[in-house]
């Protein structure tokens, strides 16, 4: 079954090199700290292993209210682009998702940078996508937020 495209982006006066650090090692507590509708914020990060930036390297995310997803590093180009992957997925999310592969991508735009976020939303059965496609509009949302949120960072 074809995974759902999410994506969401937005260009910041920065460049690409400090978008990607200042990004990658921030912490996911503060980036997503926003509820959107039935997408939580995220409460804590547990078990991760090394300094988030090397392939392999693996951490729990732990949402406001329930749920949890395991994080991987798949890819790490610096500074253009990371990649991970979200397995085991409980709470609401579990009936309807497999697993997501994840991106956030940093390209020239301009004299700064266009910072985009995207998820590969791999349904768990033909039934969830219906339930699904009606997220994406929720998880929108949400991203706009944390990159709204990520302008702090970026422009400090």
């Amino acid at each position: 079954m074809a995974p759902l495209h999410f994506e969401r982006s937005r260009t910041y006066p920065v460049a690409v090199d400090v978008a990607y650090q200042r990004t990658i090692s921030m912490p996911l507590p503060k980036l997503f700290k926003h509820r959107y509708g039935p997408v939580p914020p995220i409460a804590e990060v547990r078990d991760q292993t090394g300094s988030w930036s090397t392939v392999g390297e693996s951490r729990t995310i732990v949402l406001k209210g329930s749920g949890t997803m395991r994080e991987e590093l798949v890819e790490v180009d610096r500074p253009h682009v990371f990649r991970y992957r979200l397995t085991d997925i409980t709470g609401p999310m579990k009936p309807l998702v497999d697993h997501i592969d994840g991106s956030w991508s940093f390209d020239p735009a301009g004299t700064g940078v266009r910072v985009t976020w995207a998820w590969e939303v791999h349904p768990r059965s033909g039934a969830a996508v219906p339930a699904l496609k009606a997220f994406r509009k929720a998880w929108s949302g949400s991203a706009r937020r944390a990159l709204e949120v990520l302008e702090g960072r970026l422009l400090r």
